[in-house]
């Protein structure tokens, strides 16, 4: 594959996938694998409110056990 061949979706991780586990399918065939911008901070929006949170019980749980 050359240089104007190459993608920066992951594809080549799964050619790796897919030879190891040697399956006939080609992992170039079909659309390149994108999500939307709006989409992707749609589907992160739980994990940093998750992690937002988790930060404040540590500096709640810190401040009780140490009285800060």
């Amino acid at each position: 594959m050359d240089s104007d061949e190459n993608e920066a979706c992951g594809r080549c991780s799964m050619t790796t996938v897919v030879d190891a586990a040697e399956v006939d399918r080609d992992p170039f065939d079909g659309d390149r694998i994108e999500v939307d911008e709006d989409e992707l901070r749609t589907a992160a929006k739980p994990a940093v409110l998750l992690g937002r949170a988790k930060r404040r019980l540590n500096e709640i749980a810190t401040s009780l056990t140490y009285g800060r």
